[in-house]
């Protein structure tokens, strides 16, 4: 037979026809004969009943007791599968060491004496993986719940009816390891019924059982705190811990004797948490938020604290009480809201009307305010903040919106020329030596370093040191001149304690001038008192 080489056969095995009569090496060479024979040993009536009945068992799932017990599989385990050549047409079989036959090995390790063109493969063994997703978090341990157990076991000894508001706050800081001031909080997140009381098995149920053991304890405030309705807090679920703080902490006893400023104080403290915390500026704290922030510390900070003027962040008394008079001085009529003119007033009139009317445009920060033109107690937290503190990334943001008038995300000399024109005709106006604006922007490119020397981005502003100098040179005349004459004092003042924040420093500044003020309008008052009296006295 005359047969043409075709190419190689990657479909077929030729050791699978397992034909004494024909050499492996004959068919691999010529694989069309090999595909030929194989299409001929199909269509025998013997290899269609191997083939149908194999097919069958493996349908049913008893392919092993078939290949055992079939005829036509025993009759090909013994090799008596028709030949298709006639006997003593072919020559001898060269003989072959049994040692290193790689199908000898192949027979040696197969479970089944039998070989067949239908391969039994079996199933791959199932890797167990342990559950690695909680919905609620993942629960505690054996050992550290059993030790938690142990001491609410010891809590609630002899409260079988469970725990008052009072009793509830040992349980809060003590076993809980949260702030004190968030007892009522708590105590009313698990005592859902209103009863007035917290039994063992309600607070296990909320604690353990809800896996609130084993979560990091900013998720656990967040958890307290947040509504179950809403996946983020706003600023009226921070009021109840609040109003316990104001009613428990020993620095603040005196407002006691006058809600009205125990509210401001309350409000000031939250709008300044949005302020540093709330980094998308939506009014939606996030638990990553909330994480990444430093409130958790501040609250663990002013719990152990006495004197709550020591716990700068956030909840100092002494800053509350310079915003609210800073923002009692500019609103002359007393309505609690801010306009244009009003707001030109701030610090002696340093800022200009340009960069006024860019903050009133609402493009820094979307006013809360109702009224139309006007500014009210919450916008002007955070301008204060702003102006005051222009080291702080959200005061870096506020005032790169306000200075790129086109909205495009990148400072052009032409948008900084816009604000700094106001700057020259102001220093004119006082007789000061006008610095010309070429000189100015190339003093920002030094002090900012941007990429491009061409336009400056926020991340060129947030990346320097210096940025907060470069506004103040753009639209704040009394904090420009104090950069350049380089103010002794206040250098002295960095150097004496480099942790305070520029808004620590005014602010105890600021608080130091207006209590002066205040002792001096007491005296005042006292002296007139003595003279009226001496006025009325009889000769």
């Amino acid at each position: 037979m005359d047969v043409k080489e075709t190419g190689e056969l990657v479909s077929l095995d030729p050791e699978m026809l397992q034909l004494q009569e024909v050499s492996s090496f004959a068919l691999k060479s010529n694989p069309g004969v090999a595909e030929e024979l194989f299409s001929q040993w199909l269509s025998l009536p013997d290899t269609c009943r191997l083939v149908k009945s194999l097919i069958d068992d493996a349908k049913t799932g008893a392919l092993s007791s078939a290949l055992e017990n079939s005829p036509a599989t025993n009759a090909l385990a013994g090799n008596s599968v028709p030949s298709l050549f006639p006997s003593g047409t072919t020559p001898p079989l060269s003989p072959r060491s049994s040692a290193g036959s790689p199908r000898t090995m192949k027979q040696r390790n197969s479970p089944s004496s039998l070989s067949s063109p239908l391969k039994v493969v079996s199933e791959p063994v199932r890797e167990i993986i342990p559950q690695f997703y909680f919905k609620n978090g993942r629960p505690p341990p054996d050992d550290m719940k059993q030790h938690f157990l142990f001491q609410i076991d010891n809590r609630f000894v002899g409260h079988v009816d469970g725990l008052q508001l009072h009793e509830f706050k040992s349980i809060t800081k003590e076993i809980c390891k949260l702030p004190s001031f968030f007892s009522t909080a708590l105590f009313r997140k698990i005592d859902v019924n209103y009863t007035g009381a917290v039994t063992r098995e309600q607070f296990i149920d909320y604690w353990v059982r809800g896996n609130m053991l084993t979560m990091d304890l900013a998720t656990q405030i967040y958890t307290i705190l947040k509504q179950p309705y809403r996946t983020y807090l706003v600023q009226d679920d921070f009021k109840p811990v609040l109003r316990e703080l104001l009613s428990t902490h020993p620095g603040l006893e005196f407002l006691q004797s006058t809600p009205e400023f125990q509210e401001r104080y309350a409000e000031t403290v939250i709008h300044r948490i949005f302020y540093y915390m709330n980094t998308s500026g939506n009014g939606r704290l996030t638990l990553r938020e909330l994480r990444r922030g430093n409130l958790i510390d501040a609250m663990l900070h002013v719990d152990e604290e006495e004197d709550i003027n020591k716990v700068l962040r956030y909840f100092s008394y002494e800053h509350f009480y310079v915003i609210y008079c800073k923002f009692w001085e500019l609103d002359t009529d007393h309505d609690f809201f801010i306009d244009r003119e009003n707001l030109i007033k701030y610090g002696n009139h340093s800022l200009t009307y340009r960069i006024v009317d860019r903050i009133f445009s609402q493009v820094p920060r979307k006013f809360t305010s109702k009224v139309e033109g006007k500014m009210n107690y919450e916008d002007f937290v955070y301008f204060i903040l702003a102006e005051e503190d222009k080291s702080s990334e959200p005061s870096l943001e506020y005032w790169f919106r306000c200075i790129d008038l086109d909205g495009n995300g990148v400072l052009t000399p032409n948008e900084m020329l816009f604000f700094y024109e106001e700057q020259l005709h102001r220093m004119e106006c006082m007789a000061q030596e006008p610095v010309l604006f070429e000189d100015i922007l190339c003093q920002i490119v030094d002090m900012i370093g941007p990429e491009n020397e061409g336009f400056i981005t926020l991340r060129d502003v947030k990346s320097s040191k210096l940025s907060g100098n470069v506004f103040n040179i753009l639209f704040n005349l009394n904090k420009f001149i104090a950069f350049e004459t380089r103010d002794p004092f206040l250098i002295r003042q960095e150097r004496e304690d480099p942790s305070m924040t520029e808004w620590d420093r005014f602010a105890h500044r600021e608080y130091i001038r207006l209590s002066m003020e205040e002792d001096g309008e007491d005296m005042s008052n006292a002296s007139g008192d003595v003279w009226e009296e001496s006025l009325e006295a009889p000769f």
